[in-house]
């Protein structure tokens, strides 16, 4: 079995605990693909596994890495498609941050036309992540007031294109007035600087939200709740400032909200595969035309992963960070 290149994770711990290291080349299994990796998307959740706050599903590569794009040069038994040579990009359970790595087939899309294989590698973690909370879980509608925190992250950027796409009033916070700028350039009605502005009152002048997308948590949860209009939702992604909060549910209550949330990674094959339909039926003929397209922020070389997961960690950035791999 031929070897590849691959950057472990050490130990627990900082940027600095991403190794470079030799691992064989992954063999396809039943309903999966091997692609040759040519970018890989850096993305939250590898940094909380390099820090030990965010353990692999059963069966995963141990290697970070949940997007990138590809060539397929391998494809296990029972898959239609894709087939050998074709450029695709694809949701991992693990192993991005490497030469070639498996993933199934049901999870991969292809590259939109026009795309270079960099951007390509941005899209899946990012827009399976917004499609299925803002749309499918979060159920927003045309006309609505969508409120999205992080508003400049590779997650905010392409929730702020897709809303507005779709017809939604979108508002985003962010933490400078570059990052401001660059939300209201994507179509935020408003973006509100947080360090200057109180969201909950911005939003409140405007009626409410009807849906919040958050990835902040900690004290957020109860100032989204406060913010929220009448049968408004929110959709919780991750928890920047913990998950645990004090929290009166009378105001839950008494305005009909709805509180949810999800990780991607954990889900099972077949709700990703029925994201995966979802969003090449609805989000890449977008993609195709150029309506929507991921921001992009910066470019490491794979041995430098620690770099992108310390440019990734200093909250600098807009937009999607990936690695060259191919």
């Amino acid at each position: 079995m031929a070897d590849m290149r691959a950057i472990e994770i050490s130990e627990a711990g900082g940027p600095e605990v991403l190794k470079p290291c030799t691992r064989p080349v992954p063999e396809p299994g039943a309903g999966k693909v091997v692609l040759k990796v040519a970018y890989a998307g850096v993305n939250r959740p590898d940094a909380l596994q390099r820090a030990g706050r965010y353990a692999p599903p059963p069966g995963a590569s141990d290697l970070p890495g949940l997007e990138a794009s590809g060539e397929v040069v391998a494809v296990g038994a029972g898959v239609d498609w894709p087939a050998v040579g074709d450029r695709v990009c694809a949701l991992l359970p693990g192993g991005g941050y490497a030469e070639y790595v498996a993933t199934p087939a049901a999870h991969c899309l292809p590259v939109p036309e026009g795309m270079g294989m960099k951007e390509a590698a941005c899209l899946p973690e990012t827009f399976y992540t917004v499609w299925s909370n803002v749309f499918m879980r979060g159920g927003l509608q045309a006309g609505e007031r969508f409120l999205i925190h992080g508003g400049s992250s590779g997650i905010g950027t392409t929730a702020i294109q897709l809303a507005k796409h779709f017809g939604a009033r979108v508002f985003a916070t962010a933490g400078s007035a570059e990052k401001c700028a660059a939300c209201e350039a994507l179509g935020a009605e408003r973006a509100i600087n947080y360090r200057d502005e109180d969201f909950v009152k911005v939003m409140k002048e405007e009626g409410g939200a009807n849906l919040i997308l958050d990835m902040v948590g900690g004290d957020y949860i109860p100032r989204n709740v406060k913010t929220l209009a009448e049968d408004g939702r929110l959709v919780q992604i991750a928890f920047l400032q913990g998950p645990q909060v004090e929290l009166n549910f009378a105001q839950v209550m008494v305005k009909r909200l709805t509180i949810t949330g999800s990780t991607l990674r954990p889900q099972s094959d077949l709700a990703k595969a029925r994201i995966a339909d979802e969003l090449k039926a609805k989000v890449w003929p977008l993609l195709d035309a150029g309506k929507v397209a991921p921001v992009m922020d910066s470019e490491f070389a794979l041995d430098d992963a620690s770099g992108a997961h310390a440019r990734m960690e200093s909250s600098g950035h807009i937009g999607k960070i990936v690695l060259k791999v191919g």
